[in-house]
C-alpha cells in the first residue's frame, strides 16, 4: 500500500513537470498589485459623516467624509468680520475727512476771509487819519498787527482744508494696509483649516474600505477611507534571468486570467534592476536558471476595472520566442 502511494505521488509529481514544461517560453506567472489611496484629514475631529461605503465606485471631488467643524466655522467668521474692519478703516483713511467736517472748515474759512476784509478796510482807513494827524501812529501799528493777524488765520485755515481733503498721512494708510493684509491672512488660514474638516476623492476609484464609523475620533492625519484608482492597479509578473534582457519598458503584454473573454493588454512600467530568489552560491550556469526579476505592467484604467489584488494571471509577451 506504501509504494502504491509513493508511485502515485511520484506519477503527480512528474506530471506536473511535464505541464510546465509544455508552457510556452513567453508566457509568465504573476498577479495583480494595487496602491491604495489613504484618505485622511489634516485636522482632527469627531466624524461628522461618512459619504461612502465599502464596494462604491467614486469620481473625483466626490464628497468622503466630513468631521465636525463648529469652532472652524467660527474662526473663519471673525476672520470675515476682521478683515471687513481692516478694509472700513483704510477706506475711512483714503477718502479724508466726512463732508460735514469739510463743511465747517469752509465755513470757519468764510468768516476768517470777512474779517481781513473788514481789517484790510480799517488799517486804510487809519493811514488817512494818520496822515491828517487824527490820530496817533500806535493806534494804526494796532490796525496793521490785526489785519496781518488775520490774513495769517486765512492761510492757516486754507491749509486745514486742504489737509482734510487729502485725507490721513501716508504712514497711517501705510499700516492700515498692512492691517488688511494681516487681516486676508488670517481669514485664509481659517478658511484652510475649516477645508480640511470636509474631504472629497482625490480621484476616481473604488471604495476598498472605511475604517471608521460616524460619532467616532479620528486622530489628525489617521485615515478614514482607503480607495483604489483605476490606474493604481498593476500586473507584476517575474521572467527569468535569460529572458529580462529581450524585455524593456513600454513594451506591450496580455494578461490572462480565470474567465477572461480575452486578454487584457497592459504596458511594461517597470523592470527589477536586481534578481530575486537568489542562492547564496557563487553563480554558475546551473544557480542561473533560478534567477528571476520582477517585472510590473500597466492596464488601461479602462481594463484595469476587470482586474482586482491578489488575482493570479498569466502574462504573454508577444513577439518573444517561446
Amino acid at each position: 500500500m506504501l509504494n502504491t502511494t509513493r508511485f502515485i505521488q511520484i506519477f503527480l509529481a512528474l506530471l506536473f513537470l511535464a505541464a510546465c514544461s509544455r508552457e510556452p517560453g513567453n508566457v509568465f506567472q504573476g498577479y495583480v498589485e494595487g496602491e491604495y489611496v489613504h484618505v485622511a484629514a489634516a485636522l482632527g475631529g469627531t466624524l461628522q459623516q461618512l459619504a461612502v461605503k465599502r464596494g462604491q465606485i467614486v469620481a473625483a471631488g466626490a464628497p468622503l467624509f466630513a468631521l465636525e467643524r463648529d469652532y472652524e466655522q467660527a474662526a473663519v467668521d471673525e476672520a470675515t468680520h476682521g478683515l471687513q474692519r481692516a478694509q472700513d478703516n483704510l477706506a475711512n483713511l483714503r477718502k479724508g475727512q466726512r463732508p460735514s467736517e469739510i463743511a465747517s472748515i469752509q465755513a470757519r474759512l468764510q468768516k476768517a476771509k470777512s474779517s481781513v476784509s473788514l481789517a484790510k478796510i480799517e488799517y486804510e482807513r487809519r493811514v488817512k487819519l494818520v496822515a491828517a494827524e487824527t490820530i496817533s501812529q500806535e493806534e494804526l501799528d494796532r490796525a496793521e498787527s490785526d489785519y496781518e493777524q488775520k490774513q495769517q488765520l486765512v492761510s492757516e485755515i486754507e491749509s486745514e482744508l486742504r489737509t482734510a481733503r487729502l485725507g490721513a498721512r501716508s504712514d497711517l494708510i501705510l499700516a492700515a494696509e498692512s492691517e488688511v493684509r494681516q487681516a486676508r491672512a488670517q481669514l485664509d488660514q481659517a478658511q484652510w483649516n475649516l477645508d480640511q474638516k470636509q474631504t472629497t476623492a482625490p480621484a476616481d476609484g473604488f471604495v476598498f474600505d472605511t475604517l471608521f464609523r460616524e460619532g467616532e475620533w479620528i486622530p489628525a492625519g489617521q485615515p478614514v477611507v482607503s480607495l483604489l484608482p483605476p490606474k493604481n492597479i498593476e500586473v507584476r509578473f517575474y521572467v527569468p534571468e535569460t529572458v529580462v534582457s529581450k524585455l524593456q519598458i513600454g513594451q506591450q503584454v496580455n494578461v490572462n486570467f480565470d474567465g477572461a473573454a480575452s486578454p487584457v493588454e497592459a504596458t511594461v512600467s517597470y523592470i527589477s534592476p536586481s534578481a530575486e530568489y537568489t542562492p547564496p552560491v557563487i553563480y554558475s550556469s546551473q544557480s542561473r536558471a533560478k534567477l528571476v526579476f520582477q517585472l510590473k505592467a500597466a492596464p488601461s484604467p479602462k481594463d484595469a476595472a476587470k482586474l482586482h489584488p491578489g488575482q493570479p494571471v498569466d502574462v504573454t509577451v508577444p513577439g518573444l520566442a517561446p
